[in-house]
C-alpha cells in the first residue's frame, strides 16, 4: 500500500538535519568561546599576548568578586606564600 504523506517526509527530512547541523555548530561555538574566555579580564593564556594571571592575582579576583570569603583569603594566601619557589 502506498503511503500519500512521502512528500511532506521528503520535505521535513532535510529541514531536521539543517536544524541538527545549526545546532551542532552553536553547540562547539558556544562551547569553545565559554572555554577560551569569552570576559575582557587578564589570564586567558599566551594567545592574546598577555601572561597568564599568577595564582595571587586569580586568588585577589575571587575575593573581589565575593567568591570567597575574608578567612578563605586568608588562609589560601598564607598557603601560597609558604609554597612559593624562593629566589636562588
Amino acid at each position: 500500500m502506498y503511503w500519500y504523506g512521502g512528500w511532506a517526509w521528503m520535505t521535513f527530512m532535510p529541514l531536521v538535519w539543517i536544524a541538527l547541523i545549526v545546532l551542532a555548530v552553536w553547540a562547539v561555538i558556544r562551547l569553545t568561546h565559554a572555554t577560551t574566555g569569552g570576559t575582557s579580564h587578564r589570564g586567558h593564556g599566551w594567545a592574546d599576548g598577555e601572561p597568564l594571571e599568577t595564582p595571587e592575582e586569580i586568588l585577589d579576583r575571587r575575593y573581589a568578586s565575593g567568591e570567597i570569603d575574608t578567612d578563605a583569603y586568608t588562609e589560601a594566601r598564607e598557603r601560597l606564600a609558604a609554597h612559593r619557589p624562593r629566589p636562588r
